[in-house]
């Protein structure tokens, strides 16, 4: 039985940030995703890449999901259990779309550089023109398929723009390897992510960063 319960795990079963995080892993990696949902990434890691895989995920559920694929995952929390992670433990962990919803991000960032040689981070750029554009015409908090609850019960709560991830990489002194943009679907696009053009037309990003 392959690693996701049941028949191959295809790249097209992928999320599309996903399959563009799966192409930085390098096969045979360690690897540690942080809020690894119901193990997608990790199952799909594990068959094509034979990556050696563990997880982190806040809900039961997810946990629960994990498990029935096979997968090495543990309930924790990114905010407060990264410290028991040993430094250089592993060759790449992975945030995906969760940055927003951590209470210390940048805590959260300082760990994954600390604990892996490489860290993956993509999350929705709260500067897109899109929301912009709802904010200047509707007054209201902006509600997108990345962010789609309503500001009073969304589990956001540290939006995030592409420049102002590029700054805290440079005060943390953290090196981007590579950056990409991404439209609605997870489609890359090539900008500088220091650029204002990135900051306006990604819907969202994703970076590898190493120490």
């Amino acid at each position: 039985m392959s690693p996701d319960g049941g028949g191959n795990f295809a790249l097209k079963q992928l999320r599309g940030d996903l399959q563009l995080v799966g192409a930085m892993i390098d096969g045979g990696s360690r690897v540690l995703d942080i809020g690894c949902g119901e193990g997608e990434l990790l199952a799909y890691l594990a068959q094509w890449k034979g990556v050696d895989g563990r997880g982190m995920e806040l809900s039961q559920s997810g946990v629960n999901a994990c498990v029935r694929r096979g997968l090495s995952v543990i309930q924790g929390d990114a905010d407060h259990d990264l410290r028991d992670y040993p430094s250089d433990s592993f060759d790449y962990v992975v945030l995906s779309q969760t940055l927003q919803a951590t209470y210390r991000p940048r805590v959260v960032l300082e760990d994954m550089v600390r604990i892996g040689r490489h860290a993956i981070v993509s999350f929705p750029n709260f500067a897109h023109w899109r929301m912009r554009l709802g904010l200047l015409t509707g007054g209201r908090m902006p509600i997108t398929p990345f962010l789609g609850a309503n500001w009073y019960d969304t589990p956001n709560i540290h939006f995030c723009t592409v420049l102002d991830f590029v700054a805290l990489c440079d005060e943390m002194g953290a090196t981007i390897e590579r950056s990409l943009t991404l439209d609605s679907e997870g489609r890359p696009f090539r900008l500088n992510p220091r650029a204002g053009l990135a900051n306006l037309l990604a819907e969202q990003a994703l970076f590898l960063l190493r120490r």
